[in-house]
This record gives C-alpha cells, structure tokens and sequence, in this order.
C-alpha cells in the first residue's frame, strides 16, 4: 500500500505598524496577537508588511517569519469576558 501526504502550507500576508514591525525586525518581538479572522496553522508562513496608518500606505518593506504554534480562544473561555473587556489582557513571551 502506498501512502502519500500532501502538506499544504499557506502564505499569509497581513499589514503591520511601523512600531512593531521594527520590533519584529530586531528579533525583540516574537509574537503576534491578530483577531482570528483568517485561517492559519503551524507552519503556515506570515508575510508581514510595514503599513504607515498616518500616510496609508506601505512601505514597501516585509519580513517572512514561520508560524510556529497557533492557539485561538475566544473571550467567554476565560469566564471573565466583562473583566478582559474593561483591562484588555497580557500576551507573555516565556
């Protein structure tokens, strides 16, 4: 019997904020908080692009970064939807 896998891995492309972009480019930031209205896996590529929202317009640069782990929740999954939506929440690189 003859077994073939097929791996699709998406390119995803998504704007960014000059700020983080910089961050993202001196490897300070390794991390990426996006609203979950795309689909994207592990091992998915995520093409960032440095967007100006002041000029509206790109930059012309990208960087290519690996998505290596995707987790999704939702605000009810915490039971403190109304809290989180008062102080916001933390994304913590350990």
């Amino acid at each position: 019997m003859e077994v073939i896998f097929k791996l699709y891995i998406a390119i995803i492309k998504k704007k960014t904020w000059p700020k983080e972009f910089n961050l993202i480019k001196r490897g300070k930031k390794k991390f990426e908080l996006r609203l979950a209205d795309f689909k994207i896996k592990a091992n998915d590529t995520l093409v960032l692009e440095e967007y100006n929202p002041k000029t509206k317009s790109y930059s012309g640069r990208k960087i290519r970064r690996k998505a290596k782990f995707v987790y999704k929740f939702d605000l009810d999954q915490f039971g403190q939807k109304q809290e989180i939506e008062k102080n916001g929440f933390y994304i913590i690189q350990i």
